[in-house]
């Protein structure tokens, strides 16, 4: 019996340790993780979610997070084709597909994306004019995407989309282009005014024409003239005589002169 005591007082303390050692080799890996485990300094495997158990001293895991990551480009001062200095910055997506290559092959990958896309995006720049960096922005950001991505394969990283948030120009350049647009919007209006003018003398040539050809045309639209200038609210008094009083005033003369 003491002897069962005994037994049953030393497994105690050996039972409790083995429970401590397996609560602290205990490691979560949550849904959107996955874990990279070492064994004696070597890769042994990736772990899925789930209770992982990772040997104390022997075992070693790295977590990785695999969700979608918006990494902030910073502000890059840049020339473009044309030796304008512009200042350009963008956001970049991108997804960890090979947990353990961005953990084998980069020291660290949220770093080395942010730079490798700074300098994709200046020499992206460097290749086009200021006309058509401001036009064509999204087929410069899929250029700097395509490029980055490439570059990230061999990192297991996938990049889903790149956008040029703000391009901010000198502002002596900004006064400059709005000369240039007043200039454009000044030349337009003496055009449209020009084709107005010749319009309006086709019409009136139009209008001449017939007039010249209808008899009594003519002593009709002066009439409505009249009538439109006797309807105004002034101290304005029109007389009409008409044609025939002024024939026969004009064949009275001509008896006098006789």
């Amino acid at each position: 019996m003491e002897a069962i005591v005994a037994l049953f007082g030393l497994a105690t303390p050996i039972f409790v340790a083995i429970i401590i050692i397996l609560l602290i080799s205990i490691r979560e890996v949550k849904q959107y993780e996955r874990g990279i485990k070492f064994t004696l300094g070597k890769f042994s495997k990736v772990a899925n979610p789930g209770w992982r158990l990772v040997i104390p001293i022997f075992q070693k895991m790295t977590k990785v997070d695999i969700r979608v990551k918006a990494v902030d480009v910073p502000d890059q001062e840049a020339i473009t084709e044309d030796n304008i200095s512009v200042t350009i910055n963008a956001v970049i997506y991108y997804k960890i597909r090979d947990a353990a290559k961005c953990v084998l092959e980069v020291e660290n990958f949220y770093y080395a994306v942010s730079q490798l896309a700074q300098t994709t995006m200046r020499n992206a720049v460097g290749e086009v004019s200021l006309d058509m960096l401001l036009k064509n922005r999204d087929e410069i950001a899929a250029k700097i995407k395509q490029i980055v991505d490439k570059a990230t394969d061999p990192w297991g990283i996938d990049v889903s989309s790149v956008e040029l948030k703000d391009i901010v120009l000198p502002t002596d350049l900004k006064r400059t282009m709005a000369k240039e647009a007043e200039a454009e919007r000044e030349k337009r209006a003496v055009i449209v005014k020009a084709e107005g003018e010749v319009i309006a003398s086709k019409n009136l040539q139009t209008a001449a024409k017939t007039l010249a050809e209808s008899p009594g045309a003519l002593h009709l639209r002066t009439l409505q003239s009249i009538n439109d200038l006797s309807s105004d609210q002034s101290n304005t008094t029109i007389w009409m005589v008409p044609v025939e009083g002024m024939k026969a005033l004009e064949g009275l003369a001509n008896h006098f002169k006789q």
